[in-house]
């Protein structure tokens, strides 16, 4: 596997990472996107100091996660009920050939 080290910038702090190649350009999305996010923060909110807002962006990517994580169990749910009546309706079709 192929590494490469690295640098990402969140909250004016440098962080050096070792990270596989094919990991390397969604992180930096990653670190950006964290940035980004501590700078609304501190523009739009009483936020006292970066590690508060590095606190509200864990709340706001960790809600995020998991609405995706039951969105995802809600679709894999109905996607599974869906095929099984598709595999009933087949199967009643065979039996009447």
């Amino acid at each position: 596997m192929d590494f490469r080290r690295i640098t990402i910038s969140i909250a004016g702090r440098n962080y050096p990472l070792n990270v596989p190649a094919e990991e390397e350009v969604t992180l930096r999305k990653v670190g950006k996107l964290i940035d980004e996010m501590i700078k609304n923060f501190e523009a739009n909110y009483a936020v006292s100091d970066k590690q508060d807002a590095l606190a509200m962006c864990a709340l706001k990517l960790g809600t995020n996660a998991e609405v995706n994580k039951l969105n995802d169990e809600k679709n894999l749910k109905n996607s599974t009920q869906k095929l099984e009546q598709l595999n009933q309706l087949l199967d009643e079709k065979l039996k009447e050939l």
